[in-house]
């Protein structure tokens, strides 16, 4: 019996192993992860400005896939290509026929001097609570410390990720100054970003509505202003320097460094993958999600890495091992967005749908929007109890 290695329990990964197992595939599924829950990474800034907790956006895995789908708790080292083995941290090496590869990102730096020493990065729950942790002992500090940078915090980057958090940091701040008795004239939350435009995917009349919703509480955006230096509690960007005891750093990310550690071509830890999502020359690998580079016919550039991309990447994938395994050709992976949906906040947001028409969506109604998308996504992933208990 062919056995299916599938590596991670992201969106892409829990997403195929559903999948494989709707094929009802003749094979040995099994699934890594380095910890035994999946988090909704799109939420993990609501955990960096402390608006939801872990046991908000995780479930547990072998609760979530059927009981024939081998879990394995373990980290990935590295993947022997050649001898067709998942080298792991602290087991066995995992031989497999069929790689699902849905590993997930990292925070990508550019190689920018003392940013990755000088400011904190999440893509993990581990990750985004130590962000809410050292924010919070900053803010408390100050009534001792009396320096005003300990009510400073830089959001680097306005990319999704950066104006979501600041939404949330600017709903929440309110409530942090009275709880610690801060001044709140004396708070100040900046955003460097190097583009002179934010939220690019989006119309413009939508980002700049945005935009304007977060200079309207209060929060300092400087775009066009390219970062050069990150040293302990100062920001170099566009000549200036921006002073802050925390530093957020959400400039972009790349993929999973097992990428570049396994010998892949790659940029950024991601892989140029054929029509059906397989690799050159390895039609029994696959790769999903944020190690994936997935070309779009019209522009030629890669799709930006969603969960929404990283979900239909996992339904063509799972039916191209089917037909792999019964002797039929694979399906080419053909993409078209349903939306995009960026929050501002827990009750507020804009939102393009291009669901029964287009649709153009800002305010308080994309507060229900994002939690309609999270819901369903959960849903799709694991069960309906989850669902209702992340409510």
């Amino acid at each position: 019996m062919a056995t299916i290695a599938v590596l991670g329990a992201g969106y892409a990964g829990m997403r195929a192993v559903k999948r494989l197992i709707h094929e009802k595939v003749d094979a040995r599924i099994v699934l890594v992860n380095d910890h035994p829950y999946h988090y909704e990474s799109t939420q993990l800034h609501e955990i960096a400005a402390g608006n939801k907790e872990p046991a908000d956006i995780t479930f547990d895995i072998r609760e979530a896939v059927p009981d024939k789908v081998d879990v394995v708790i373990d980290t990935v080292e590295r993947i022997d290509r050649e001898h067709g083995q998942v080298m792991l941290k602290n087991g066995e090496p995992l031989a497999y026929d069929y790689l699902v590869n849905a590993l997930g990102f990292e925070s990508e730096t550019f190689g920018i001097p003392g940013a990755e020493e000088n400011s904190l990065s999440f893509n993990n729950i581990d990750s985004a609570m130590a962000v809410r942790e050292h924010m919070e002992k900053a803010l408390a500090n100050y009534a001792t410390s009396h320096d005003e940078n300990d009510l400073h915090i830089v959001v680097c980057g306005a990319g999704f990720t950066g104006i979501e958090l600041l939404g949330e940091l600017a709903w929440r701040m309110p409530q942090l100054a009275k709880g610690y008795e801060l001044p709140e004239d004396l708070i100040k939350l900046i955003c460097i970003e190097a583009s002179p435009k934010v939220l690019g995917m989006l119309p413009e009349s939508l980002a700049t509505w945005a935009l304007d919703y977060l200079t309207g509480k209060g929060i300092a955006m400087h775009t066009g202003t390219a970062i050069t230096e990150v040293r302990p509690g100062v920001v170099v960007a566009g000549g200036q320097e921006f002073h802050a005891n925390t530093i957020i750093w959400t400039t972009g990310v790349r993929g999973s460094r097992v990428i570049c550690d396994s010998g892949y071509e790659q940029r950024r830890n991601r892989v140029m993958v054929q029509e059906d999502l397989s690799v050159k020359d390895h039609p029994n690998e696959f790769l999903v999600g944020d190690v994936s580079a997935v070309p779009d016919v019209q522009t030629g550039r890669p799709y930006p890495t969603t969960a929404q991309i990283s979900i239909a990447q996992a339904d063509v994938v799972a039916a191209n091992i089917a037909a792999r395994l019964t002797g039929h050709e694979p399906h080419k992976f053909v993409f078209k967005s349903v939306g995009t949906v960026c929050s501002l906040g827990p009750h507020a947001g804009v939102a393009q749908i291009d669901m029964m028409g287009h649709w153009k969506l800002k305010g308080r109604k994309v507060g229900m929007v994002k939690r309609l998308v999270n819901d369903r996504s959960v849903l799709e992933l694991a069960h309906v109890k989850e669902m209702l208990e992340s409510n």
